[in-house]
């Protein structure tokens, strides 16, 4: 009855939750509509065009590339409960419990990887985007026009991180402080370099062409020196891939084969505290190789 309770509580909890964030979805995307059709003269609407995306779950997501937030969220639910409902099923409350604790973690690991895969292709779309940035300058635009055009020419998702920074320049913000919004936003270093060196040559001056060449030239050296250290270094990540998957494969080909071994240890007091013991050091070891190849 309890564990029944627990999950008639996580449930509600978890669409409280949905419907919270739909409505502050819903909320964001009025606003940004009635932004796009407001003037760029006043301080209000910069400031309104600063905080739109100041929640963090919107902010994600945003990164992420996920563009209709509610129905995300809605799956994720739906997920969610499944899973609580399969672990309420298969251990009780303890089960409910870590079964939704696998779906939160599941989420933030998806928006994790799609958030490193859209930084890559930024990352990769920068020395073309910044390259024909450069023959606008030279053909005598001055640089936000250069951007604005570049924008054009450019495919997603540069083109919505710049698309963002006009939009910022248009309700009155100007072009260095949008693009360090933008690469705040977006967590990028690149774009982090980018609105510096504009910022700086806004302020004290300078050759912008120059600039950017050599931020290029940044660019394409750090992008060499990161697919060397991968080749360098894919042993040592093949390595702990195989040890992170080897015990869970184990753990499901038994769980498949023999099903009653491990139900018998599940339902006796210690076995199960061996179980939980063992899963909780396999969650910790591969935590630890995961920070050991963040730092290689």
């Amino acid at each position: 009855m309890s564990g029944a309770l627990l999950l008639a509580a996580v449930s509600l909890v978890l669409a409280l939750f949905g419907l919270l964030t739909g409505v502050m979805a819903w909320r964001t995307r009025h606003n940004e509509q009635v932004l796009r059709r407001l003037s760029g003269g006043s301080s209000l609407t910069a400031e309104a065009a600063r905080g739109r995306s100041s929640h963090w779950l919107a902010r994600r997501m945003r990164r992420a590339g996920v563009t209709d937030m509610r129905r995300w969220l809605l799956c994720f639910g739906v997920a969610a409960l499944v899973m609580g409902g399969l672990g309420a099923r298969l251990g009780g409350a303890l089960g409910a419990l870590g079964a939704v604790v696998l779906a939160l973690a599941g989420g933030h690991v998806l928006l994790n990887v799609l958030y490193q895969r859209r930084l890559k292709r930024m990352i990769r779309q920068m020395p073309n985007f910044l390259d024909q940035v450069v023959r606008s300058l030279h053909s005598g635009r001055t640089l936000g026009d250069a951007i604005a055009q570049s924008v054009n020419a450019s495919d997603d998702p540069l083109r919505e991180v710049f698309s963002l920074a006009n939009n910022h320049v248009q309700l009155g913000i100007s072009l260095p402080e949008a693009l360090q919004e933008v690469a705040e936003l977006y967590d990028v270093e690149e774009l982090h370099v980018f609105s510096l060196g504009v910022a700086v040559n806004h302020r004290y001056g300078g050759n912008t062409t120059d600039l950017l060449e050599n931020i290029i030239k940044v660019i394409h050296e750090r992008e060499k020196l990161s697919r060397q250290l991968r080749a360098m270094t894919g042993e040592t990540r093949l390595s702990a891939l195989v040890l992170a998957l080897l015990p869970v494969s184990l753990g499901a080909y038994i769980l498949l084969t023999n099903p009653g071994y491990l139900m018998n240890m599940w339902l006796d007091s210690s076995g199960r505290w061996l179980l939980l013991t063992s899963l909780g050091l396999q969650v910790l070891g591969c935590y630890t190789l995961w920070r050991m190849l963040k730092s290689v």
